[in-house]
């Protein structure tokens, strides 16, 4: 797994919450917590609270509705369907009582593969981190707490985000999501899902869209620390936009991430 390199854990669990470090904080404002935490949060409550040996987490759909400041959160969650082949469960962040951030998980039970064959997605042939060197460490006027590639469609480093063409990145999170705990397949590529939205949603004038939700579709768990995204659509009309990513980790395609974004306009 990856190396922390002694990097502070974002959260620290301390009587039934989880208090936030500085690295917790948002490009958007630096006392804000950043939204891709709780999906980390959310998948890790779900995880432990929602799971079996013999479920999949196949879709998670995070609801990112209210900004909160960098105080202790807590993280609850029910179960909703208990099905032979189908689990559903819900969980919630809560800051204080006010709820924050929300998330909706489907397990299907693992069983035989079918014998036929279907359009598949095919691997990408970006070269890995390991590739590449080191990942960049400032690229838009802050400085993100995990490591980032930026590849361009002939698979290049760069730091254009305003570049035209397929977009194509690595994400690679270095700190423990709470102190003491690795971090899980399941919590990695959550916390790696909101990146989906700056790399389908960046324009020429810079990020315009801040994404309000995202959605994980997942056919497996990533074998790697590192998650591959890339582009694979973008459409906005009126302030409202919707993208899409395929996901994948070093020995390729393992799912989808889709976000819906509105207008919000800031520059670097």
């Amino acid at each position: 797994m990856a190396e922390t390199n002694g990097a502070a854990a974002f959260f620290t669990a301390s009587d039934g919450q989880l208090v936030p470090s500085a690295d917790a904080s948002s490009p958007w404002a630096p006392d804000m917590m950043h939204g891709r935490l709780f999906g980390g949060l959310l998948a890790r409550a779900l995880e432990c609270e929602q799971a079996g040996p013999e479920f999949h987490f196949t879709r998670l759909t995070v609801d990112l509705f209210r900004n909160t400041k960098l105080e202790p959160v807590r993280v609850e969650t029910q179960r909703v369907r208990d099905g032979r082949r189908i689990r559903v469960a819900d969980a919630t962040v809560f800051a204080g009582d006010t709820p924050v951030a929300r998330a909706s998980a489907v397990l299907l039970r693992r069983g035989e593969q079918p014998t036929g064959t279907v359009p598949a997605t095919k691997g990408w042939d970006a070269p890995t981190p390991a590739e590449l060197g080191p990942a960049r460490v400032d690229f838009t006027g802050w400085s993100p707490p995990f490591d980032v590639w930026l590849l361009n469609a002939e698979g290049e480093m760069t730091d254009d985000w305003r570049a035209n063409g397929t977009r194509r990145s690595w994400v690679r999170d270095h700190h423990e999501l709470v102190t003491g705990e690795s971090m899980s397949p399941f919590v990695r590529v959550a916390l790696a899902g909101d990146f989906a939205s700056p790399l389908a949603n960046y324009g020429d004038k810079g990020l315009e869209f801040i994404n309000a939700d995202y959605t994980l579709t997942l056919s497996r768990l990533p074998l790697s620390d590192a998650i591959g995204m890339q582009s694979s659509g973008h459409i906005n009309e009126d302030g409202i936009a919707v993208a899409e990513c395929t996901v994948h980790d070093t020995s390729g395609p393992i799912g989808f991430c889709t976000v819906t974004a509105v207008c919000n306009p800031i520059t670097h």
